[in-house]
Order: structure tokens, then sequence, then C-alpha cells
């Protein structure tokens, strides 16, 4: 079991690896239910064949082209999924969610579908393309903060002030079981599944892709996947609870300071390893996905491949593995310059 230099993972109430109905804080059937919520108001994205990335890594691999999701990332499952538990008068008031971009487009979203008043709370270094797509959801866009830990204080004083509720983009179990959904879509596209590579940062789409993979198939590897520079799960599993972490990555949609404490102890037994990948990596990364399978991801979409190309994950010549590509929102002068042959 490889876990980024972190060492063993962390015996929890249930066997690592093995999901456990009897003491879960999230069950399978949560999931389903949040599957059957937002199954007409998300897209069913494509599970793509990637040959030349099979021959290199021995194995069959596919791409989970999640960056092809309503507002282009995962994070629509969960912001959907959360919404639509709100009662009237809470959904008359409004709600706040603090983001660096792609859940607060996605909660942005959501809310104009649902008529729900929305304030995101940005600060000014966001990526623009990110910025300018959550004002054009319909968000009012606050920009006080001057980086993400103020912009949770500031959230959290809109949210007395005005009586907002607010979104957390991971933390929390409606959330997570919106993006477990994305679990459960993989193995109806495809049966045999024997590795998911999953991208972690706040851990909200690990915690619920873990619980419906294992729960689903329980022989199924979870292979959590983060970049070195911002090692939120590693140094939680070193320090055995979530702590801070200093983000400095160009994956600005993996930048969670910490690891959410529900994600970590909802997903961190079933994981069965963590690698972390370098911004070198994720760069060529990226620019594998452009060339070879015509995919124009973010830097955070790209970090499961980024594993795979650098041999960082060990899978066995007869499996099957999945590679979560959880988004696409990357600004063009950001593309053209990770693109760029000189970034290599």
């Amino acid at each position: 079991m490889r876990c980024g230099g972190a060492g063993p993972l962390p015996r929890r109430p249930h066997s690592v690896g093995a999901y456990n109905s009897d003491v879960a804080q999230l069950r399978l059937s949560d999931i389903a239910a949040a599957r059957a919520a937002i199954r007409d108001r998300i897209h069913t994205t494509p599970l793509l064949s990637a040959r030349t990335l099979s021959e290199q890594v021995g194995t069959e691999v596919l791409l989970k082209a999640e960056l092809f999701q309503r507002t282009g990332s995962f994070k629509t499952r969960g912001a959907f999924t959360k919404l639509l538990q709100l009662d009237p008068e809470r959904r008359s008031r409004g709600v706040v969610a603090v983001s660096s971009g792609n859940h607060a487009q996605a909660v942005a979203y959501c809310a104009e579908q649902l008529r729900i008043p929305c304030v995101t709370v940005m600060w000014p270094s966001v990526s623009p393309q990110k910025l300018a797509a959550t004002r054009a959801y319909g968000a009012t866009v606050d920009l006080e903060a001057a980086d993400g830990v103020e912009a949770i204080d500031r959230a959290e004083i809109l949210a007395r002030e005005r009586g907002l509720t607010p979104i957390p983009a991971y933390d929390d179990l409606d959330v997570i079981a919106g993006q477990g959904t994305l679990g459960l879509e993989i193995l109806d596209q495809k049966e045999q599944v024997d590795a998911v590579l999953v991208p972690v940062s706040g851990g909200g789409l690990l915690a619920g892709v873990a619980v419906s993979v294992k729960a689903t198939r329980p022989g199924a590897r979870i292979i959590a996947v983060e970049p070195e520079s911002s090692p939120a799960l590693t140094s939680a599993l070193a320090a055995g609870r979530p702590v801070y972490v200093q983000h400095d990555s160009i994956a600005d949609g993996l930048g969670a300071p910490e690891i959410g404490t529900l994600c970590f102890d909802v997903g961190a037994p079933l994981v069965d390893s963590v690698v972390t990948v370098s911004d070198k990596e994720i760069v060529e990364a990226m620019q594998w996905l452009f060339h070879y399978a015509k995919l124009a991801v973010e830097p955070a979409g790209a970090v499961t491949t980024a594993a795979l190309l650098g041999s960082r994950v060990d899978i066995r010549p007869d499996d099957t593995a999945v590679a979560i590509v959880s988004g696409g929102n990357v600004d063009l002068a950001q593309a053209a310059e990770y693109l760029a042959p000189s970034s290599r």
C-alpha cells in the first residue's frame, strides 16, 4: 500500500479498503437517492478509451471525462444535491458559497436553475475565466476577501448578516453523496473496474466515489491523487487528522487548505493508496490529454493522468483502471502557456 510517504493508512472503525454499511456515515442508499434527485439535471459524461495511455501503462485505462459536466466540472453533482435539500424558506433567503472557481460556478448555475439567490465569495487572484463564468451564471460575486482563508470568514459574516445558507464545497454529507453519483455512473458504464484514480483536495469527490465504488465493487481499488505541493490528504494521514496545508500548486482546483473532517472520516478508510504528482508532471499530463485524447483540461483535471504517465500507480496487466478527469475550466491564456512545448 503506497501512501505518498505518509505511512500506512490509519485503521478506522472498519478495515482499510472495505466498505461497512453498519458503521458508515454515508451509505450507498444516500448516493442512490442523490442520483435519483439530480439525474435529469446533470449530464452523463463519457467514459473514454485511451489506447495510447493503455499501451504505455500496460493495462486498460479509461478516462471519465467529467470536464463535459455542466459548468465544466464534477462540482455540479454535489451542488444540485445540496440545494435540492433546502426548504422553501432557506431557498427564498438565498445561499452563499466560498470557492476559487469550480464550486462557485456550480453553485451559481444550480441556484439559477432553482431560482435561488446566490452569493459567491471569491478573491482577486482567482482564475479570471472562473470568475467571469460565475458571474455569467447569475451569482453576485463578493471579492472583499484577500485570499481563500479570509474568504471563509467573509462568507460566515454574509451568512449571519443576510440569513444566507452556506453551501460547503466538500465537507457536507449531501455534497459528498452528490459527488458519489460519479462512482455509480462509472460502474454503469464499465462493469469490471479494478482501480479508480480520484483527484483529492478537500476530499468530497474522493469520499463519495470511494463509498459508491467500494459498496458496489468491493474488490476495486481507490487511488487518491494530489499535488505534491498541496498534500492535504497525505498530511492528514501523517497526522491522523485533517491539518492545514499551504497550497502552492498550479492546480488551483485542488487548493483546499485542508481535507474536510467528514471527507477524511468517510473517505480515508476506503482509500487503498495515495500518490502525489509534481506541477511539471501535471503540465505534461495536460499536454498529453490535449494532443492524444483531444481534451482541454484544467491542471486539477490532469492529476490522475499525471500519476499514470509518471508510473506512480501500481497497476496489474489485467486491470481496468479509470482515471477521473475532473474539470476543464482553464482560461485561454493559461492553457496556451501550459500547452506550449516549452512548458515541458
